[in-house]
């Protein structure tokens, strides 16, 4: 069973989706720690309530990105993970963690990249008037937003849509393409090859996951 590290800073409602896939029998791996840069984040609670080991490095105590980049490496380390999730983890890393962990770092991005890489992208798919939006689980590079796709998720823009609305929609569905990223990847349905995630022919169909139009 693969082992699995979360990061995050708040709530952490993709976190608590994985939580809920693993106790639900349909993620086998093992969540040995959820860890935070923040220590008032809501999902530490959480994780500790689910029976999972929590960490927390401050990363306002280090005296810069890469004290705390490396001090964060060494605690996850400590529990020898398989694959590192973050899950809301607003820190923007250094290329020496990302180094580190290459091959091994998801990221979920509420997009479709490489559309609206960064931030506030909800509302920049508004502005820019497009008719479909979602959100991307990739495997994390040192370029910001830009590593190899393993699954999206595509929803539609409807007319009076605004940032709230818009957002709750995508949201939703990184609730159901995290895990099954995870799933695929723990399984071994999906592997990284010389830079591409590469899917079983039973997985193609399901790669990108088109939610219906709301009512």
């Amino acid at each position: 069973m693969k082992k699995i590290v979360i990061l995050i800073s708040g709530r952490g409602s993709n976190m608590e989706a994985l939580i809920a896939e693993r106790d639900g029998g349909r993620l086998p791996v093992d969540i040995a720690a959820v860890i935070s840069n923040r220590p008032a984040a809501q999902g530490l609670e959480t994780a500790a309530a689910a029976g999972i080991a929590t960490r927390c490095l401050d990363h306002k105590a280090y005296a810069g990105r890469d004290e705390f980049d490396a001090a964060l490496a060494a605690c996850i380390d400590e529990f020898a993970p398989d694959l590192v999730i973050l899950a809301g983890f607003m820190r923007i890393l250094t290329p020496d963690f990302v180094r580190h962990y290459e091959g091994r770092l998801l990221n979920i991005h509420p997009s479709l990249l490489p559309s609206f890489p960064g931030l506030h992208t909800h509302q920049r798919a508004l502005d820019e008037g497009v008719r479909i939006h979602g959100c991307t689980v990739h495997f994390v590079t040192a370029e910001l937003d830009h590593g190899p796709v393993v699954i999206q998720a595509a929803v539609p823009v409807v007319d009076g849509d605004d940032e709230a609305s818009l957002a709750a929609r995508v949201l939703r569905q990184e609730h159901r393409i995290y895990p099954q990223a995870v799933r695929w990847l723990a399984e071994g349905r999906a592997r990284l090859v010389d830079g591409r995630v590469v899917c079983d022919a039973s997985l193609i169909d399901d790669a990108v996951l088109i939610a219906p139009s709301p009512r």
